[in-house]
């Protein structure tokens, strides 16, 4: 698998522009989320982004195999 710096900008680039759209479109919404999540317990909170993290190495896997 040959991964260029190209290719890491624009994946950083797509993170940034899918982490803004929910506070641009629904920012009420968005700090609801925050402040529910700023109430988890920090163990629920590493499992959930333990979750998310494999979730996107298998996307990732996918979508280059």
């Amino acid at each position: 698998m040959d991964i260029s710096w190209g290719d890491l900008g624009a994946a950083v680039a797509l993170m940034l522009i899918i982490e803004g759209i929910m506070p641009f479109i629904n920012p009420k919404t968005f700090r609801q989320m925050l402040e529910m999540v700023s109430q988890m317990e920090e163990r629920s909170v590493r499992t959930l982004g333990a979750v998310w993290m494999g979730l996107g190495i298998a996307l990732l896997y996918w979508v280059r195999a």
